[in-house]
């Protein structure tokens, strides 16, 4: 059983103490896990990309500024949603934030009616990406499990070559591609050749059964 709450896990990144507990109580009172960090460097050091959650970070801080860490996400992929807490004075910032990728930005002080419904929709983001992370990751693992020669048969039905063009292709008997064939659809579990060109596309393919 998790002990995750189902609202998610937020990520407070302020080098403000009375910011990062304000937003942690409120978070913790309405059921999100808040994790709180003074420093980007210091969450930089306790992410987990696997774990479904989003990000509110300052826009300026001691040592790496949001935007900068907005940037290190960016650089390494990941699917982490994010939105920049800012002063009056920083909205040219903010604004450059979501420029670059950020969904929102709350500006401070903030009230409970502008937070939560951010972080609703940062989570609702992360969810997502999480699914989709979770699937390529599953894509990934069912093609590792093929040989080398099921790998060039793949490739093949993938760019349309029938049986016979695929044995004469590789040097092999129609049978031995039919083998290889059938090995393929039960080990990416595919019925139809649409659904073995999902797998192997990784997106929605036509319906091209022969």
């Amino acid at each position: 059983m998790s002990l995750i709450p189902p609202k998610g896990v937020v990520y407070v990144v302020d080098d403000d103490d009375a910011v990062r507990d304000s937003v942690q109580w409120l978070l913790e009172g309405k059921g999100y896990r808040a994790r709180c960090f003074e420093s980007a460097e210091a969450f930089l050091k306790r992410y987990d990309p696997r774990e479904v959650a989003c990000l509110l970070a300052d826009v300026r801080m001691d040592g790496m500024s949001g935007l900068e860490l907005q940037d290190k996400l960016a650089e390494s992929h990941s699917p982490l949603p994010v939105a920049i807490i800012t002063g009056h004075a920083d909205i040219a910032l903010a604004v450059d934030a979501m420029k670059k990728g950020a969904l929102d930005f709350v500006q401070k002080p903030f009230s409970e009616e502008q937070l939560l419904p951010l972080v609703e929709r940062l989570l609702e983001q992360a969810r997502a990406s999480f699914a989709q992370h979770a699937q390529a990751a599953n894509r990934e693992a069912m093609l590792a499990r093929l040989t080398g020669r099921e790998a060039q048969v793949l490739e093949r039905i993938v760019a349309g070559r029938l049986n016979k063009q695929i044995a004469d292709d590789l040097g092999i008997s129609i049978k031995t591609v039919e083998a290889h064939r059938a090995n393929i659809m039960e080990k990416l579990h595919a019925n139809t050749v649409a659904d073995l060109l999902k797998v192997a596309l990784g997106a929605d393919a036509p319906n091209q059964e022969r």
